[in-house]
């Protein structure tokens, strides 16, 4: 994927941040991961320096709140992002479009994961060994340890999906990224057709 921000971009999207409300680093740093939908977190090495970069300029001034140095756009600050309103509009349209990107790729995971599940119930039910000719109790009592196996497969595959869908989303959130309604309505929805596919191979 191409960087998120070209040259000199991240500096007027920060003065765009701070023109929305005053901000600390951290605030700053956190707002940049969100708005790219996780696709890019700036270190204290790259925001600070940009920040200090635009006070020198007299872009922004900073203030000590406790612990916390709050930064603030100036009015020269704005008066640049008035000037250059056409390259802000066209930063947010990359970034808007990275984000639909992310939901994309997102979905198709989910759709494929869901792919996958139910070729494998398709599989298990097809594959699952048929009652041999012989005395009732045995073919019955066979069946039943044969049911069991299978069953013990089943619900390993389900906890093994589980798992790992979990921690996809879980890892893709705590990073920062975005996680669409339209994305979770796909995974319920592929969730409803594989337990459907399942219903239907255990009726045949």
């Amino acid at each position: 994927m191409p960087p998120v921000f070209s040259h000199g971009d991240l500096r007027l999207y920060l003065l765009n941040l701070l023109a929305e409300t005053p901000r600390h680093g951290y605030d700053i740093m956190q707002a940049v991961a969100e708005r790219t939908g996780g696709t890019y977190t700036p270190s204290a090495g790259t925001i600070y320096p940009r920040l200090a970069k635009l006070e020198e300029e007299g872009l922004v001034t900073k203030t000590t709140d406790g612990r916390k140095t709050v930064y603030e756009i100036t009015e020269a600050g704005r008066a640049e992002l008035a000037a250059r309103a056409d390259d802000l509009d066209g930063i947010e349209a990359g970034l808007a479009d990275t984000v639909r990107l992310i939901a994309d790729e997102v979905r198709a995971n989910v759709r494929e994961a869901m792919r996958s599940l139910r070729a494998d119930l398709a599989a298990a039910a097809t594959e699952a060994p048929r009652p041999q000719p012989g005395p009732a109790s045995g073919a019955a009592s066979d069946a039943k340890v044969a049911a069991r196996e299978q069953l013990q497969r089943a619900e390993a595959a389900v906890a093994d999906f589980r798992g790992r869908v979990r921690s996809e989303l879980r890892t893709h959130v705590a990073r920062g990224g975005a996680l669409p309604a339209s994305t979770v309505d796909a995974l319920q929805s592929a969730l409803d057709a594989a337990a459907s596919s399942l219903t239907e191979a255990l009726r045949r």
